[in-house]
């Protein structure tokens, strides 16, 4: 048995991540704020000179559409547009997109929303947000999966950040975009209220867009209730590494908080957790954090630490993502484990194969103890030993081993072998977007109360959440879940950030931004609006449909239901986005 000392050191300062040999630092860092920063120069930007009108200074403003990534140093063809109208459903979260661009510099510009006002009182303009988008390094798809040389794919600037910061300069030659987000209040009367955009700057009058808001008589529950199971697996060491804050402090829980509300917003159902060392072998920036610290005791008993998964998981409940509990993993990539030996006081390292009796005796004693403590907490039954993409051999064996030692643990698992069917009480599976699961499989599980999703990664090219990808991929995943019949979606990774995630997006492994959605400090970007937009469209067609349904409108249902099924292939037709703004408008006309 190999026996080693097992501290990590990353970048930004270095971190302790193995809580068997590091203290807590004396005194917690407080969050950094960034600012602002610079982004990387346009490697596009001499092909685009010429695109450029001659002799006209004025910084232009105007509504474009939110279907599109405008590049950074290409004068926008476009109309211009000084009046948008926007339509949805108390409570729902809306958005728009402005672009500000200029032949010569324009400093220190400043966006703002008005109140909307109309028949109906006020919506303040506390419900709105304007915010810059920042432009991040970018790739291609390529050959997808696999390891890549930034050399081998043309790189290029992406839109994709919605930054903190109130006010930019606009340098010439170069687009400015502006995300637009409306979050309708609950309370709002239904009906038709106008706003303004106010546009200004430090040498610059101010200039407005009209901005129109169509108020539909129909409520959106809060994304605590929605049904549509979201699964992005969370990453805390990523947050305590960009924040250079001690790993699990409470400068660390404080960095992380405004970082999982964000996540929460879009009604995440799952807490990612680990059962050990780093379930994937360190394929990202950072390693994955022990949870759980297990110690073998000079009799050779075991003994386990949970106050940081208790801490973590009730950190994460108390946000209001309480539905599951995914422990990754009892079978990990290299299937090694690693444990404090009470003896000698060193980490020990052992490789435990699943149906090994190494792995029964080293599995068997933790499993039977984890109920134990789950049972305690009271979340024993929403919990689930989760496995990632292991083959069939070493599934059957763990399997065998939980049902053994922890009956009344479930299991969740990614598999695009089919292996639901060997054991058909599988809490919550979920198969790659590209091989698609039978609608039959998918509704007879649904009627036992299971758990079924698809998942997008490095291997599909659509739909997909990749820095370059058309924005509105991200809203066509809740459409495909509606067309399909599954339960949600699952991404692999909801923040586990590269070096500079603010300036490049770019990974060793896969396509610019496989592995992470939104942005360090909580900044969110177009992909993570934009996909929330997709699971609100989902709740509001199973709205919708069970209102038609109760109205016996079966013409309108049908309707309903054959626009939902144009959504069913992970293959793009040629007028997918066409039909998917259609279908949008559709959840937004008056009942019958």
């Amino acid at each position: 048995m190999k026996r080693r000392n097992i501290i990590w050191g990353i970048g930004l300062g270095t971190i302790c991540f193995s809580l068997f040999s590091c203290g807590q630092a004396s005194k917690p860092k407080e969050i950094p704020v960034v600012s602002t920063f610079e982004e990387l120069a346009d490697p596009q930007a001499a092909e685009y000179i010429q695109t450029w009108d001659k002799g006209d200074d004025r910084l232009k403003i105007s509504f474009a559409t939110i279907d599109e990534r405008f590049p950074k140093s290409s004068q926008p063809n476009i109309n211009i547009q000084s009046q948008e109208t926007l339509t949805g459903w108390r409570g729902e979260v809306l958005s728009a997109q402005v672009l500000l661009w200029s032949n010569v510099n324009h400093d220190a510009v400043t966006v703002a929303v008005s109140d909307f006002t109309g028949d109906g009182g006020t919506i303040t303009k506390e419900n709105a947000k304007a915010r810059f988008v920042r432009y991040v390094m970018t790739d291609e798809f390529g050959k997808g999966c696999g390891e890549r040389k930034v050399d081998d794919y043309q790189a290029s600037l992406s839109p994709d950040i919605l930054d903190h910061i109130n006010q930019m300069d606009v340098p010439g030659k170069t687009v400015r975009p502006v995300w637009i987000t409306l979050n309708i209040p609950k309370d709002a009367k239904p009906g038709k209220y106008t706003g303004k955009v106010i546009v200004q700057g430090k040498a610059l009058a101010a200039q407005e867009l009209s901005l129109d808001v169509d108020v539909v008589d129909q409520v959106l529950p809060p994304p605590s209730s929605w049904t549509f199971h979201l699964d992005q697996w969370q990453h805390p060491s990523a947050v305590a590494r960009w924040n250079k804050v001690p790993l699990w402090s409470e400068a660390h829980f404080d960095a992380l908080r405004p970082q999982m509300e964000l996540l929460a917003s879009a009604g995440q159902k799952v807490i990612t957790a680990t059962l050990n060392k780093d379930p994937w072998n360190v394929q990202t920036q950072d390693p994955y954090a022990d949870m759980i610290l297990w110690t073998k005791e000079k009799d050779a008993s075991w003994t386990y630490d949970y106050s940081i998964f208790d801490k973590w998981v009730s950190f994460m409940m108390d946000l209001g993502i309480k539905k599951s509990i995914n422990c990754y993993s009892i079978v990990p990539w290299n299937n090694e484990i690693h444990y404090k030996d009470a003896a000698n006081g060193e980490v020990v390292n052992v490789v435990a194969k699943p149906g090994t009796d190494t792995f029964i005796t080293i599995w068997e004693p933790f499993l039977k103890d984890f109920s134990r403590h789950l049972r305690e907490k009271g979340w024993l039954n929403i919990t689930n030993i989760a496995l990632d993409e292991r083959n069939s051999d070493e599934m059957a064996a763990a399997f065998s081993l939980i049902e053994r030692a922890a009956p009344g643990l479930g299991v969740a698992y990614a598999d695009n072998k089919q292996t639901f069917k060997r054991y058909p009480t599988s809490q919550d599976i979920s198969s790659a977007v590209q091989h698609p699961l039978d609608s039959a499989d998918i509704a007879a599980r649904k009627a036992k109360g299971l758990n079924t999703t698809f998942y997008i990664y490095c291997a599909n090219s659509f739909p997909n959440q990749f820095t370059f990808s058309a924005p509105a991929e991200s809203t066509y995943l809740g459409w495909y879940a509606l067309a399909t019949g599954y339960d949600g979606v699952l991404r692999w990774a909801y923040n586990s950030w590269v070096k500079n995630p603010l300036l490049d997006s770019r990974f060793r492994t896969w396509p610019a931004g496989d592995t992470f959605v939104v942005y360090p400090d909580a900044r969110s970007s177009v992909r993570f609006e934009r996909m929330r937009e997709g699971i609100q469209d989902y709740e509001k067609a199973q709205i919708v449909k069970k209102q038609l349904l109760d109205k016996k409108d079966h013409e309108s249902l049908l309707q309903l239901n054959n626009v939902i099924a144009k959504f069913k292939s992970n293959v793009p037709s040629a007028a997918w986005n066409e039909d998917l703004n259609a279908a949008k408008k559709l959840l937004n006309q008056p009942l019958r």
